[in-house]
């Protein structure tokens, strides 16, 4: 594993093919049930369709992936495919001007598999890295090795929280977990599911205050997401609230979430596949 590891690192670091302003950003939560999903699904729909980007989106939800049933996306086309001689553009579909990958689940197996084999799939990675604006990788709830890489190796990440106490006590603790092993804190905060804007702003400034107070570090509010009857209704039946209620109130502040990334200038060079592989322990 570890001959093959390096190899891996070696083929990565030898192509260079990513582009400089592919972004890759992780959203994450410290609890289930906050929205996180639904969140990454309609920011990635806006950024495609509203803004004209080129965005992917990744179900690295290593428990309970469900990306699929909001697109109508196949679930048996995933990323254990791959294994079997699978194209990555064979993997890879098409969801409402934006394009999914699913069961990424599967990483873990690249290494159990022969060189030659795990090197094209990284190649693969590499390579379909090139063709979209934005990477976005919708990790599960809470914290552990895979969702930490995934954090670590992203130009930022999103901490997708609500008013709710516990959701905002596991929001600091998965923050503070980042910063007190890894030095990890490039986070932005999103509070959704928040009765009005001074709810929203209340829940951040508790957060910030805490973040301050016992770790130094801050966090900047990306934005304020409400909960509202349209949103309540897209989540039922399994539909894009930004989509079927343009003129929403969540989807009014979700532009300004999307307005607010773009905004931002990337600064990160290094390679993130190569990174997400050193961080979860492969290249030692």
């Amino acid at each position: 594993m570890m001959d093959q590891a390096s190899g891996l690192r070696e083929l990565v670091s030898k192509k260079q093919i990513q582009k400089r302003d592919s972004n890759f950003i992780t959203i994450a939560s410290g609890k289930g049930g906050v929205g996180k999903t639904n969140f990454a699904l309609n920011f990635s729909y806006l950024m495609a369709n509203q803004y004209n980007k080129r965005v992917l989106l990744i179900d690295a939800d290593f428990g309970m992936a469900n990306i699929h049933l909001f697109v109508e996306a196949d679930a048996k086309r995933n990323m254990k495919n791959l294994y079997n001689g699978a194209s990555l553009d064979e993997v890879i579909q098409k969801a409402d001007g934006f394009d999914v990958l699913l069961g990424f689940s599967g990483i873990d197996d690249i290494w159990e598999l022969e060189d030659t084999t795990a090197q094209t799939i990284v190649a693969q990675l590499e390579q379909v890295s090139t063709q979209y604006d934005y990477i976005i990788i919708d990790t599960g709830a809470g914290i552990d090795d895979r969702i930490a890489g995934f954090l670590r190796a992203s130009d930022r990440s999103y901490i997708v929280t609500t008013p709710e106490p516990t959701a905002l006590m596991d929001a600091y603790a998965l923050i503070k977990s980042m910063y007190n092993i890894y030095g990890y804190d490039q986070f932005k905060i999103v509070v959704n599911m928040s009765k009005n804007r001074e709810d929203g702003k209340n829940t951040y400034n508790k957060l910030r205050i805490s973040l301050n107070k016992f770790l130094r570090i801050d966090a900047e509010l990306l934005g304020i997401l409400p909960y509202t009857n349209s949103l309540r209704q897209s989540v039922r039946k399994k539909m894009l609230v930004c989509k079927n209620f343009p003129k929403d109130s969540y989807t009014v502040n979700m532009k300004r979430i999307c307005e607010s990334e773009l905004r931002i200038q990337k600064t990160s060079s290094e390679n993130f596949w190569q990174k997400l592989f050193d961080f979860m322990g492969k290249s030692e």
